[in-house]
């Protein structure tokens, strides 16, 4: 008599659901901690777009953004929008970080390594259909960040983010939502690019060179890296997405904007070309500690879960 070998048990929902949730929890935690620094960096990308070249404004100090912001709405104001955030990270940080882990796992199970050519490709796709996904939060999220900007009679006065979103489609149409989604997506995959792919790959290098298997220190150089390098590579676009998504119709009706490259062929003309990475210290003091923090927390998660399953822990 023979006997037929077991075949492997299939994949639980917990299984697939995984890098979905737990991409959304860490991004949502790490915006949570970090949201004053983009507050900020808003901030300054909207007074830079005011006082343009002709005004001397080479230099927009972060501590004295700070100080405007709390001298309008008080420290409050660092976290207004907040909700819009986190709902953000819920849809956009929860679509990227899941697509990515699973095409990334889905490869290395199929041909036993992820090449750097498909990491790069599996990390613009998971950018794409995040910020894709995510773009309708990122709108309520820019407007309720640049509100205190306008003038009063002006305001847009948002309660909240399923207010804005609300408001949004009732006043403007629901393809407002998607207002600026071209610099959004474009971002999107500029920081994924950036992030993901560089994180797994240098992490990778450094194992082999050192002989070790995804130490702290391993990962913290893989970390940092990634988010200098995300930082490096979307600011730029996050300048045309924060002006795109947060202006209103001139008084004859028409926009300051036609779309993402008259945005930076004005930019340029009226700011000169290194206003594209203008906020950078507060852009990068947000942008590298958001990414460092979703990727350890996420890689430290799933090594648990891992040890878990195999009865380690």
């Amino acid at each position: 008599m023979t006997t037929q070998p077991l075949s492997a048990p299939s994949p639980s929902l917990w299984t697939y659901a995984q890098p979905f949730l737990v991409g959304g929890f860490t991004g949502s935690l790490a915006t949570t901690i970090l949201h004053p620094i983009d507050i900020t960096k808003v901030r300054i990308q909207i007074t830079s777009e005011i006082l343009g070249k002709a005004q001397g404004s080479n230099h927009i100090s972060p501590i004295d953004a700070v100080k405007q912001i709390i001298k309008e709405d008080g420290f409050r104001g660092l976290y207004k929008g907040l909700d819009a955030a986190i709902l953000r990270q819920v849809l956009y940080t929860t679509t990227r970080m899941g697509v990515y882990t699973t095409l990334f796992q889905h490869i290395k199970e199929k041909e036993g390594s992820v090449s750097p050519a498909k990491k790069i490709a599996s990390a613009l796709t998971a950018g794409f259909l995040g910020s894709l996904i995510g773009n309708p939060a990122d709108v309520a999220l820019v407007r309720m960040q640049a509100d205190p900007t306008l003038p009063v009679i002006e305001r847009r006065n948002y309660k909240s983010a399923v207010n804005a979103i609300a408001r949004i489609v009732k006043e403007e149409g629901v393809l407002m939502l998607w207002k600026g989604s071209s610099p959004t997506i474009v971002r999107g995959m500029a920081i994924n690019l950036g992030m993901l792919a560089p994180y797994d790959e240098i992490r990778e290098r450094l194992n082999v060179s050192k002989g070790t298997v995804d130490t702290v220190g391993t990962r913290l150089i893989a970390a940092a890296s990634a988010g200098l390098l995300a930082s490096i590579f979307s600011l730029p676009f996050d300048n045309m997405k924060t002006k795109l998504q947060k202006m209103k119709p001139e008084g004859h009706g028409t926009l300051t904007y036609n779309g993402l490259t008259d945005c930076f062929v004005k930019t340029i003309r009226r700011e000169g070309i290194s206003r594209l990475w203008v906020g950078f210290l507060p852009f990068y003091s947000r942008t590298a500690p958001h990414v460092m923090l979703t990727l350890l927390i996420q890689d430290l998660f799933n090594t648990w879960s891992r040890n878990r399953a195999q009865g380690r822990v």
